[in-house]
């Protein structure tokens, strides 16, 4: 596949611009994804409280409400048919693989699969040259 480039061989600013817009949307899934996390550990917790919850109910001498405590809500799906685990598990066949591989594929294509562009840009924009916490690479 062709792209435009710029004088040095590197992709030109436009494309720069539309990979790295498509990278920042491809971050903010992975945030999305983290918090899906935690609400599927958020959600495990809660059931384990609440089955503490029934105990507790229980000893206190409230077994009827100590038992529908238990069949009514420990142990309940999220959602029609599924646990949280299941929830996490579709999102991440349905849509994230499908993004990142997208993602990838466009940065294979249009960038020869180099990350953060934009940002290597600005870094070399904005850094000062030969002065000691501003290499370019870990390298130096």
């Amino acid at each position: 596949m062709t792209h435009a480039t710029g004088p040095s061989g590197q992709p030109d600013d436009a494309t720069i611009e539309a990979v790295g817009k498509l990278s920042e949307a491809l971050e903010t899934v992975e945030r999305a994804r983290g918090h899906l996390y935690s609400f599927h550990q958020l959600i495990g917790g809660a059931d384990f409280a609440v089955e503490d919850a029934a105990d507790l109910l229980a000893r206190a001498g409230h077994r009827q409400l100590a038992e529908e405590l238990r069949r009514q809500i420990m142990g309940r799906n999220v959602l029609p048919g599924r646990w949280t685990f299941q929830v996490v598990e579709e999102f991440d066949d349905t849509y994230y693989e499908p993004f990142r591989a997208f993602e990838r594929r466009v940065r294979d294509e249009l960038t020869g699969g180099r990350r953060h562009l934009h940002e290597a840009r600005m870094k070399e924009e904005r850094r000062t040259h030969g002065l000691p916490g501003h290499e370019a690479t870990p390298e130096g």
